[in-house]
């Protein structure tokens, strides 16, 4: 039997506006702006949502544009994002890219995969990010709660992120790539959790085979 795709992503659709937004979601809708969504998708590696967004917030404030951000020593960077994980590295990493942004882009963030992945520190999951979210290109972006949720599900059978991303573009109706991250962040953050999931309480647990589920509520 195939998976039911299409009913499993109508049933999340459905519930999604109870479960809380991921941070870098919430920066793509208020700022509509490629550049703050790639300086978001930074803060918010390693670094727990409800802390990633004050942080976003506190550093747009200081500097919106990339070439706001090249004026800005690290130390000012450092503190604004305090305490998102690595942000000594992070202030670094953020005031690099900015500066390639503007020295070789024009001060556009680029938006395509390849270019993105060019930046020190982005990878393909951040690449996606600002592809989808800041541009609404075509693109899946598969984080630890898409990769960990999919193979839960028994949708796909991989090892790791980029294997159920190359998986997903094969299998997942196209219709669906823009909108598949924030779905199951959102439903691994709130339910789908990745130890103890809430199965109880999930509106697809007849669709999931719980793949290396070993304790739920």
């Amino acid at each position: 039997m195939s998976f039911p795709i299409d009913e499993v992503i109508a049933r999340l659709e459905s519930a999604a506006d109870s479960w809380e937004t991921p941070a870098v979601t919430v920066v793509s809708r208020r700022e509509g702006d490629p550049y703050k969504v790639l300086v978001s998708c930074i803060l918010s590696l390693r670094t727990k949502d409800t802390t990633t967004g004050p942080a976003a917030e506190r550093l747009f404030r200081l500097a919106g544009t990339a070439e706001e951000m090249c004026l800005m020593s690290p130390g000012k960077v450092e503190a604004a994002i305090y305490p998102v994980g690595f942000y000594r590295t992070k202030a670094l990493q953020i005031i690099d890219i900015s500066r390639e942004i503007v020295e070789l882009h024009q001060g556009r963030t680029p938006d395509n995969i390849d270019e993105l992945l060019k930046f020190k520190g982005v990878g393909r999951k951040t690449a996606n990010l600002v592809v989808t979210l800041g541009f609404g290109l075509p693109g899946i972006c598969v984080d630890t709660h898409v990769h960990r949720i999919c193979n839960r599900w028994g949708y796909v059978e991989t090892a790791t992120p980029e294997e159920t991303e190359s998986r997903l573009r094969q299998i997942l109706p196209r219709n669906y790539w823009l909108r598949i991250n924030d779905l199951l962040v959102a439903f691994g953050q709130n339910l789908c959790r990745p130890v103890s999931p809430i199965c109880s309480s999930c509106p697809i647990y007849q669709y999931c085979m719980r793949c290396n589920v070993i304790k739920k509520r």
